[in-house]
């Protein structure tokens, strides 16, 4: 689930933040890796699929939450 890779953005960042560089260039690594997911318009499933392909409900709120909670709090961390 989308959602829960967000998560894990915002968890790694949380956990690394001013100790662990390494947790913070992780987080990094895949929230860019998240973004390219998105379809022309910046939208996201509920899921993401091995090969890429967009699965479950769409566009899927809950995830775009977790972006910007994600995307505030790594931007705030480095």
């Amino acid at each position: 689930f989308n959602l829960c890779t967000f998560w894990l953005v915002e968890a790694l960042t949380r956990a690394g933040k001013e100790r662990d560089s390494q947790r913070l260039n992780k987080a990094r690594l895949i929230f860019e890796e998240m973004l390219s997911y998105a379809n022309h318009l910046g939208l996201y499933a509920e899921e993401t699929g091995a090969s890429g392909e967009a699965l479950g409900n769409f566009p899927q709120a809950f995830t775009h939450l977790s972006l910007i909670s994600a995307a505030y709090n790594l931007d705030r961390s480095i």
